[in-house]
């Protein structure tokens, strides 16, 4: 059998935010959650609370569809759930080689080209997606989590934890000036942590943590030390951590810093920094924390 924890295939490395004639809906092969994810666009106008320097999306031109349609994305979720059912999903070029355990939908998920709690509209996106969704599969919500002391954003995630949901949030950083540098925000760093402690404290959350080179340097073990220091915080104020990712860049990122692109200056740490990284926090914080490498090596070790 296929081992999926060990092996990172080129679907894992492209996940495109634009299928076909779709507008809104896309499929990727994640890492993380172990096979198919529908994506759900909520940000096609690129709206996002942070610029972090390891972005994905490219902000050099205009969007060509900057309206978030709730039919429109009701319609083209609906029909990739066909897709997914009947096997037309594995027959296309870019799942072709996948084997077919991947091919199972785990999750549709919450995010795009943006930060998806910024749509006026979150709570009713969410309540349809818990209508159309499959039973049993997960509905994530992919935050930074800017966003998760909106009262709409929290009668989502009401709805959310009724219909399988789970909250993937970011944290990048142990301290306000590394914060500063990775995810290049006006947003206060301390804003971002009481949300975080907030939010777990009535969801259990995953906590996603990007971390890379910056001009060939990786984070410090003073601030890896910082960031252990804040998962704690976040415990110590009775909230709930299921998973920590630790993660690194695995594509160029398409943002620039000081006007050149960023993957100039931003690259991917090695499978045995990360590791250390993993190490530390496991050994510091006690959580569940796994490693998620810069495609070239396999995942999820020790």
């Amino acid at each position: 059998m296929f081992d999926a924890m060990k092996q990172v295939l080129p679907a894992h490395r492209a996940h495109p935010r634009q299928f076909e004639d779709f507008k809104l809906v896309y499929p990727v092969l994640s890492r993380r959650s172990g096979g198919i994810s529908i994506g759900l666009n909520m940000n096609p106008d690129r709206k996002c609370s942070f610029n972090c320097i390891y972005c994905q999306v490219d902000r050099s031109s205009m969007p060509v569809n900057a309206w978030f349609d709730l039919a429109v994305a009701e319609n083209e979720l609906r029909a990739m759930l066909d897709m997914v059912e009947s096997g037309a999903l594995g027959k296309l070029s870019q799942f072709r080689e996948v084997p077919e355990e991947l091919l199972q939908l785990k999750d549709v998920a919450l995010s795009g080209d943006g930060e998806p709690t910024l749509l006026p509209g979150f709570a009713e996106a969410v309540e349809m997606v818990a209508r159309v969704k499959p039973t049993g599969v997960k509905l994530l919500l992919i935050t930074d989590a800017a966003g998760l002391d909106r009262a709409e954003v929290k009668r989502g995630l009401a709805t959310m934890d009724a219909h399988d949901g789970e909250i993937w949030a970011k944290l990048d950083a142990g301290t306000e000036e590394y914060f500063k540098l990775i995810d290049r925000t006006s947003m206060p760093f301390a804003r971002i942590l009481k949300n975080l402690a907030e939010c777990a404290k009535v969801h259990p959350i995953v906590i996603q943590s990007m971390f890379m080179k910056v001009y060939g340097h990786g984070p410090s073990a003073e601030e890896i030390g910082a960031y252990s220091d804040r998962l704690l915080e976040i415990l110590a104020a009775n909230g709930s951590i299921k998973q920590v990712q630790i993660g690194t860049v695995a594509r160029a990122p398409m943002a620039t810093i000081n006007g050149r692109p960023a993957w100039h200056s931003v690259t991917a740490l090695s499978d045995a920094e990360l590791d250390a990284i993993r190490d530390c926090v496991r050994h510091r914080t006690c959580l569940p924390t796994e490693s998620y490498y810069g495609g070239h090596g396999p995942e999820n070790r020790g």
